[in-house]
């Protein structure tokens, strides 16, 4: 089993992937703790089949794209590596679950971010925590996982999620040409976003998702409020 230390965050979502927080008063300081570790996340896993996504068991996905986990580019690695010099960032909350296929792909990515960055952090099973969910919703849903990067004290500085913003365009696409979900067509015109969705993961051995997730991280963290700046 893959030892996935505490070093994680807590996701929080948007529609365009990426947001800086601007908001006056939004604090989660109370919500720290109430969460679990990314170990127990992956412990009490159910594993799954996910066709339209391409994973045939979702845990051991979610293993293997953590384990596989290497930086392509030094730099990045050395941008991540210098937020350990800072004390602004305080910790990462995670909203998800185990059955939604975005989670198994972007998650252990965050997780080794987390890591990287010297960033605390915990998952937040979304069901059990809605009322923090509601607070970053996608469009009016609760499209998971979503990080929210926390101050010292708990104030909500910015947040990732759900997808690459090149990725969640397919998803917006089809909610633009498809907005009746009465045709009869509809159902099968999303199982098809779904599948296309899957295939865009996949592509170049999932090289291009993992790259893009981690400028967006880049340019959520570079907008942080001056005091908070890397």
């Amino acid at each position: 089993m893959v030892s996935i230390p505490l070093h994680s965050v807590y996701l929080l979502q948007t529609k365009g992937c990426v947001k800086n927080m601007d908001r006056q008063g939004l604090n989660l300081r109370r919500s720290i703790g109430r969460g679990m570790s990314p170990q127990d996340f992956v412990d009490g896993m159910q594993i799954r089949t996910m066709e339209l996504s391409g994973i045939q068991n979702t845990k051991q996905r979610f293993i293997t794209e953590y384990e596989q986990f290497a930086w392509r580019n030094e730099e990045d690695r050395t941008y991540f590596s210098g937020i350990r010099e800072r004390s602004d960032l305080g910790h990462c909350l995670i909203l998800c679950t185990d059955w939604c296929p975005d989670v198994i792909w972007n998650v252990p990515l965050l997780l080794r971010v987390l890591e990287t960055c010297g960033i605390p952090g915990e998952i937040l099973p979304m069901e059990e925590h809605l009322d923090v969910m509601d607070l970053f919703l996608t469009d009016g849903g609760r499209a998971q996982p979503v990080a929210a990067f926390l101050n010292t004290n708990g104030d909500v500085l910015g947040r990732w999620g759900a997808r690459p913003a090149y990725i969640q365009a397919a998803m917006d696409r089809f909610k633009e040409e498809h907005p009746d979900k009465s045709r009869p067509e509809y159902m099968s015109n999303l199982d098809r976003t779904y599948r296309r969705i899957g295939e865009l993961y996949r592509e170049d051995n999932g090289a291009r998702y993992r790259d893009a997730i981690i400028q967006e991280l880049k340019i959520l963290f570079t907008a942080f409020p001056k005091e908070a700046r890397f």
